[in-house]
């Protein structure tokens, strides 16, 4: 695949990073005040990506728990469930339940942040007690 330059050279297409076309098909899915069809989140996603390979993100935000999708017709629309942040939150959850010793990995993980997050993490984890309390 490849990009024109304005002068119209050809270079090859930016790699994405990991979870960044995910994060992209959020965004998009987020404009939209009701479910969409793949082929509007395509449109919306510019870059001439292919249909299946929309379908293919889709799909796999659903698995994750980011995206709902209704039927319509033959095919669906979709709804995002989740923002950037929460599908973040995922992938550590995911990462957090193929551990087997959970409390090691929790505690390297929380011994590992700045002082400053570490604060904030306690802060979090507070208010979600008292949250839950009331």
């Amino acid at each position: 695949m490849t990009d024109l330059s304005e002068d119209g050279a050809e270079f090859p297409a930016r790699r994405r990073g990991q979870g960044e076309l995910e994060n992209q098909v959020l965004a998009v899915l987020r404009e939209a005040s009701e479910p969409v069809p793949v082929a509007w989140v395509r449109e919306r996603l510019g870059g001439g990506l292919a249909y299946t390979t929309v379908i293919t993100i889709l799909t796999r935000l659903r698995a994750k728990g980011a995206v709902e999708r209704e039927r319509d017709g033959r095919s669906f629309r979709w709804t995002a469930v989740a923002d950037e942040a929460g599908l973040a939150a995922l992938r550590m959850r995911k990462v957090l339940d193929a551990e087997a010793d959970r409390q090691a990995v929790l505690a390297s993980f929380v011994t590992a942040l700045p002082p400053n997050e570490e604060r904030l993490l306690r802060e979090l984890l507070a208010q979600n007690a008292e949250e839950e309390e009331g």
